[in-house]
């Protein structure tokens, strides 16, 4: 994010990023209802690079809103631009925007810190091994919360999401997916449905919260509530794809009583292991870190949805609050968060497996 001191006409503020690979995109804040009149590049010269100008125009509001639209697909042509008959004058240069505050990364080969390590893999489990899906919040073009020194969301998130990868894989059980391994915007219903094409038996999204009073932090786990559930429930249930709703089960045929029965009960075992997993993972993160009181908690969140893959949504800490945004920082801190969850979906495998034994 580009904050300004004030608005400079039309534009609050601004920030940028990268959407999808090969396709950049910014996005203005604005004062008021705005259009524009008139979008073109200025080829390098004079010792300055290529510039993009927009040049904007008050619109009521009415034609502000009739404007609105989501981008265009992937592959679909860019809006032409040209360059301007007659050379505007030049652009003064602006200052480059602050960088965002840089994590401290591991150092390897040197121990983070001194935590057991893994078990050997379970020979008993055969050679498929279960895949925990990892879900770094925010991305690209949305940065997500920004912390008391400037430090994105987004960056908290894909760091300790790699930390955590490491950690898993060091127990050589699990395949473990990323679902952004970049700064990039990912809408929330793809990271569902990247969770659901790669047959992850476990979802775990990792977010970080800012709050207006600085003196509150901790770390919070979120399941999906049952009101929630009831309403993805039925709009399932009205879907017209079905054919892959639920792993195994082919939908497209049955009638909307059954489907939405079975729908239902798929994604009420889906919340009773989430939330089987979710206690597990306070007990154990508990030692080692400060949790929010009620830490187990209950919402709507989309990333929750996904009626047959077992889901969670931690919030690392509050990033407005200055020492536990100092810790988040740190890679040791991170390492340590980062062991604590990998025992914890350990642990929640391995009880699976025992109960599935005969």
């Amino acid at each position: 994010d580009v904050a300004m001191p004030k608005p400079i006409g039309y534009i609050m503020s601004f920030r940028h990023g990268l959407f999808r690979p090969g396709n950049a995109r910014i996005v203005i804040d604005l004062v008021g209802p705005a259009g524009i009149k008139e979008a073109f590049v200025i080829a390098p010269r004079d010792g300055a690079g290529w510039r993009f100008v927009l040049d904007l125009q008050p619109v009521t509001h009415a034609a502000f809103m009739s404007r609105q639209g989501t981008p265009p697909e992937a592959g679909a042509e860019p809006v032409a631009m040209t360059s301007p008959s007659t050379p505007p004058a030049a652009v003064p240069p602006q200052p480059a925007p602050e960088p965002p505050v840089v994590l401290q990364a591991p150092q390897p080969p040197r121990q983070a810190v001194s935590l057991p390590v893994p078990s050997a893999p379970d020979k008993r489990a055969g050679s498929r091994r279960p895949v925990v899906v990892i879900d770094p919040g925010h991305g690209g073009v949305d940065p997500g919360a920004i912390s008391v020194s400037g430090m994105y969301e987004k960056t908290l998130t894909l760091t300790t999401a790699k930390q955590l990868k490491q950690a898993l894989e060091r127990y050589g059980r699990y395949q473990v997916v990323l679902t952004r391994d970049k700064d990039i915007f990912l809408p929330l219903r793809d990271r569902v449905a990247k969770a659901r094409a790669v047959g992850g038996e476990l979802f775990i999204s990792l977010h970080a919260n800012v709050i207006a009073d600085p003196g509150i932090s901790g770390l919070s786990v979120y399941t999906l509530s049952e009101k929630a559930s009831d309403k993805e429930a039925q709009a399932l249930a009205d879907s017209e794809n079905k054919a892959d709703m639920i792993a195994g089960l082919d939908l497209t045929h049955e009638s909307p009583e059954v489907t939405n029965i079975l729908i239902d009960l798929a994604q009420r075992e889906t919340m009773n292991l989430s939330a089987g997993f979710a206690a597990d993972m306070v007990d154990e993160i508990a030692r080692y870190t400060k949790l929010l009181r009620n830490t187990h908690r209950f919402a709507g969140f989309a990333v929750l949805k996904a009626p047959d893959v077992p889901s969670v949504l931690i919030e690392l800490g509050y990033l407005s609050n200055e020492r536990e945004e100092q810790m988040l920082r740190t890679a040791e801190y991170r390492a340590k968060l980062a062991d604590a969850l990998a025992r914890s979906i350990d642990r929640y495998f391995l009880n699976i497996q025992k109960a599935q034994r005969p």
